[in-house]
């Protein structure tokens, strides 16, 4: 069975396998997959030590805060008895019966906070808070009734019994050992936490080179189409490379379109109830949608329509620009035909995929300065980094590599120059083209 080209000529269908990606393809979507599902464990394990985290830090202050309203209540009891036991005064009562209500109630809440299913330490130890106090609340307690029934001799002789100042000591203790094995648990938690975050910025690093990869494959799948074209002797054959390189541009970008939003919906996830999470994923999502931006300018839009050249330049960096990047832009209106948005998209992507890896970008501090100017039909772009160590990155002598080879088939597509030299801070690009005109 056959079909039409562009062209008008019939040519033959492309069995299932013909169309297939691949090998490369696949092992890079293949990693591109684990990478997801890799980083999507992570997120999700990070996610869950910081609320355990957080649930810890609550239970602990709860409980500490509860301790403390047990023994100063106790305490304030114990004034108040020791007051009514010295001046026989009723008001001295108030203090005491305060502090036993709060006792009661400090007791009841703290039970709560523990829960039934504890560790043996810390049930022995609730038991022993619970034993203590009530042992001295009994001292005190039978204190108050001798003082009422004025047996001021028997009230005397129950107060210097060592059996309340023993409970006092052991409630101490007690409650001491009690908050030292929530903080404990605190710091445990703290760590896990901090782990976990520590464990996810090197895995996020990782997928966006994974990612840049597969935009990077695009690109190259880009330029295999230019390249057919340009080589192509006859109509049939140009015809038959073009649609070729067609489907396959449009399946990788139709999957990397998809990765992109297959990351975007999980990191989005991730951070779904979590307020903590909010500003780091949003910044996240912000990078992702600028790279999916400046992957859809490289593709072009089209031979009759134009492309701002500041607007292009922009979204190429815009996913590698942070504030440790210095990025300076000048230059008068520039507008430039449809066909131009692929090549010089393509050069441009490389440039600063470059100075990031190598260049200006690649140590913190460096800077890239882009000027472009139109003069008589003509455009110039000039493109400059000035790094922070000396030297830049040479080019490797006696082999033509992939940036070399884009840039010349970006020349003839542009019919212009694309001339590079490497000085003492880094490289420079100078790039002039007509507007106008074959565009080769």
């Amino acid at each position: 069975m056959n079909i039409r080209s562009e062209s008008g000529q019939s040519l033959p269908q492309l069995r299932w396998y013909q169309r297939a990606p691949r090998i490369p393809t696949l092992a890079l979507f293949g990693v591109v997959a684990l990478a997801l599902l890799g980083t999507f464990a992570l997120i999700l394990a990070t996610v869950n030590a910081e609320r355990i985290q957080r649930e810890q830090a609550v239970r602990t202050s709860g409980i500490i805060a509860t301790l403390d309203v047990i023994v100063r209540a106790t305490m304030s009891g114990e004034t108040g008895q020791r007051g009514y036991f010295i001046t026989s005064d009723t008001r001295y009562l108030a203090p005491y019966l305060e502090g036993q209500a709060q006792y009661a109630a400090g007791m009841a809440r703290l039970r709560e906070q523990m829960g039934d299913d504890l560790p043996p330490d810390q049930a022995q130890l609730l038991a022993g808070i619970s034993r203590l106090g009530d042992a001295k609340w009994v001292e005190m307690s039978d204190v108050v009734g001798l003082v009422k029934e004025r047996r001021i001799p028997d009230a005397h002789a129950r107060m210097l019994s060592d059996e309340g100042q023993l409970a006092m000591q052991g409630l101490r203790r007690s409650v001491a050992q009690l908050e030292s094995i929530e903080q404990v648990r605190l710091d445990r938690a703290a760590l896990a936490a901090a782990t976990a975050e520590a464990r996810i910025v090197p895995s996020l690093a990782a997928l966006f080179v994974v990612i840049v990869c597969a935009l990077a494959l695009g690109l190259w799948q880009a330029v295999r189409k230019a390249e057919a074209e340009a080589m192509a002797e006859g109509a049939a054959a140009i015809a038959e490379a073009r649609d070729r390189a067609d489907l396959l541009a449009k399946e990788l970008n139709h999957r990397v379109k998809n990765l992109f939003a297959v990351i975007l919906a999980i990191v989005k996830m991730s951070a779904r109830g979590d307020a903590a999470a909010a500003p780091a994923v949003d910044r996240i999502a912000k990078r992702i949608h600028a790279l999916v931006t400046a992957h859809e300018v490289t593709q072009g839009t089209g031979q009759d329509q134009t492309v701002d050249f500041a607007d292009l330049i922009a979204k190429v960096i815009a996913p590698y620009q942070s504030s440790s990047e210095r990025c300076e832009l000048s230059g008068g209106a520039l507008v430039l035909p449809g066909r131009h948005a692929v090549p010089l998209g393509l050069v441009l992507h490389e440039l600063v995929t470059n100075a990031v890896k190598y260049g200006a970008w690649s140590q913190p501090g460096g800077l890239l300065r882009v000027s472009w100017e139109c003069t008589d039909g003509r455009a110039r772009v000039l493109w400059e980094e000035i790094g922070t160590a000396a030297g830049g990155a040479k080019p490797e002598v006696g082999r033509e590599g992939f940036g070399s080879a884009l840039i010349r088939s970006s020349e003839r597509q542009l019919n212009g120059t694309i001339t590079r030299s490497f000085g003492d801070q880094g490289i420079v690009v100078e790039m002039a083209f007509p507007l106008e005109g074959d565009a080769g």
